[in-house]
């Protein structure tokens, strides 16, 4: 709303609350999904020296590069910033580059980082790679959709009157 962070609360009123409510609604579910993508690379081994094997063996399975920490740290700083999209399709980008095999093998080599992280010895590395896979390309996906900006009133109201007449 273009307030300064130091703006006295005292001077809103209730319909500048109202306001600032329904921009924290409808930015809700992007927020959400945006912090959820943070998590799940968070769950990975860091960029460092320590987690160098890691990263190398993601980019010889997956066959992309989109993913490596180089090519994503501005992506990630700026999500940190609540801006996903970039971050999103990027990695949007990175899982329909892979061949069914080079996903395979992606999934085995995130498994085995996680399953060793999480302490998880019980699941098989690929079942646990698979879904972060899934859950990776699913919350991005959330995180475009839920940029995608609200329709106009004619949208909303031509909405309302396709669901009206079924």
């Amino acid at each position: 709303m273009g307030l300064p962070s130091q703006f006295v609360t005292g001077r809103f009123d209730v319909e500048r609350v109202a306001c600032i409510a329904v921009l924290a609604a409808a930015h809700s579910d992007g927020y959400a999904a945006t912090a959820h993508l943070l998590g799940l690379l968070a769950a990975l081994p860091a960029p460092t020296d320590a987690g160098e094997p890691f990263w190398s063996n993601l980019w010889r399975s997956s066959g992309t590069a989109y993913l490596l920490p180089t090519n994503i740290k501005d992506m990630v700083l700026r999500s940190l910033a609540g801006e996903g999209t970039g971050l999103a399709g990027q990695i949007l980008s990175a899982v329909d580059e892979m061949t069914p095999p080079q996903r395979v093998a992606a999934a085995e080599v995130i498994g085995q980082a996680l399953a060793e992280s999480d302490h998880l010895p019980d699941l098989k590395t690929q079942v646990i790679g698979e879904l972060w896979l899934r859950d990776l390309e699913l919350t991005a996906w959330r995180v475009l959709h839920a940029d995608h900006k609200s329709p106009d009133a004619a949208g909303r109201n031509a909405f309302i009157e396709a669901w009206t007449s079924v």
